[in-house]
């Protein structure tokens, strides 16, 4: 028997590369897309799809289809936005996802979304059967959804699954709209830097609380960023299933899900904690470097959005986390000032004692 070891050897080399790609993404680390020569006008792009679901007890498949550019980018954008429209409703999107493996009539839909009214659910129902996205098999009976209007549906849902994330950084341009709900009463010239500096420092304060750190630093730049590093354990870096982002990502860039009222610190005034998402949405740059399983992550945000992936830049024995962050100049007023930050942190260091507090400015550097 003859081996084309040379052909063995290429396959294992695709697999390996396969492999790593996959445990990369696993990661939380961003994946480089190859350039394709020449592909540089929107003319020359193509989108290549194909799938199938169930459909009782049959599979229906769609076969490989191409859309080219100049089909996507040619379309009418008054109708693409009345379609978008159509589906841009919570309960909407739940109606066609409770209808898809099965039909249902209004009562029960009523009963499983908890709408309370058929009146509520008969307006949502007219959008979505006059857009031709359900049909009542018969007046009275169930709702369903066309079976040609599936496959399109699942390209929608799958578009809009790669834009996830753009659902946080909406909510972050929201919370610098609404900058007073967490920063309280500002003056004529903008809010008080500060309270973003005491809530990321009272992150430090509950490691030490915890038993897990004993030193914090304060740099002032002579930018107007200031930078705050800690010997606590880092913010974690594994993957999270709940979001697909690793943890440190989904802690900076998701308000909600890390929001502990009881933890946060509350400026004067104020409805809501400023947690460390909330620094990073009123932030105009930010970056964040843990320290944590032997090795040091890196990651850059501006207003809130990642620019970039959750980067390894090298190895260590020490853990804790270095945030540093630039407040945005349209929000707060003037600069950081270390007679302020030195007066608070006397009070801190009459409260924990044991928490090493060190504080710097760039002036004095040089």
């Amino acid at each position: 028997m003859n081996r084309d070891y040379d052909a063995e050897l290429d396959e294992l080399k695709q697999q390996m590369s396969e492999l790593k790609s996959l445990l990369r993404k696993m990661n939380g680390f961003e994946e480089k897309l190859p350039v394709i020569e020449g592909a540089d006008s929107a003319s020359s792009c193509s989108i290549y799809y194909s799938g199938f679901y169930r459909s009782g007890e049959q599979i229906v498949r769609c076969e490989p289809q191409e859309k080219k550019a100049e089909e996507l980018f040619g379309l009418q954008s008054g109708k693409a936005a009345k379609i978008l429209s159509a589906l841009g409703h919570k309960q909407r999107l739940d109606l066609l996802l409770e209808v898809w493996n099965e039909p249902l009539t209004g009562a029960e839909l009523v009963e499983r979304l908890n709408m309370g009214t058929t009146g509520q659910l008969y307006h949502h129902l007219k959008a979505l059967t006059g857009a031709d996205l359900l049909k009542q098999e018969e007046r009275g009976g169930r709702y369903t959804i066309p079976a040609h209007r599936r496959m399109p549906i699942l390209l929608l849902l799958s578009a809009v699954s790669e834009l996830i994330d753009t659902g946080d950084y909406i909510e972050m341009t929201e919370a610098r709209n609404e900058a007073h709900n967490y920063l309280g009463r500002s003056s004529m010239e903008g809010y008080d830097l500060h309270q973003l500096l005491w809530a990321v420092l009272s992150n430090s304060i509950q490691e030490h609380q915890a038993g897990y750190c004993s030193e914090v630093g304060i740099y002032l730049h002579d930018d107007g960023r200031v930078t705050v590093a800690d010997n606590g354990r880092g913010i974690p870096i594994r993957l999270l299933p709940q979001t697909g982002q690793p943890a440190v990502q989904s802690m900076m860039t998701k308000l909600d899900m890390f929001s502990d009222p009881k933890l946060s610190f509350v400026a004067s005034g104020a409805e809501k904690g400023i947690s460390i998402a909330v620094v990073n949405a009123l932030s105009r740059t930010l970056s964040v470097e843990i320290r944590r399983d032997g090795e040091i992550n890196r990651q850059e945000y501006r207003h809130g959005i990642p620019q970039s992936g959750l980067m390894t830049v090298g190895r260590t024995n020490e853990t804790g986390i270095t945030v540093t962050f630039l407040p945005d100049p349209e929000l707060f007023a003037g600069r950081f000032d270390k007679e302020i930050i030195e007066a608070r942190i006397q009070e801190w260091g009459e409260q924990f004692p044991e928490l090493k507090f060190d504080i710097r400015a760039a002036y004095e550097t040089q």
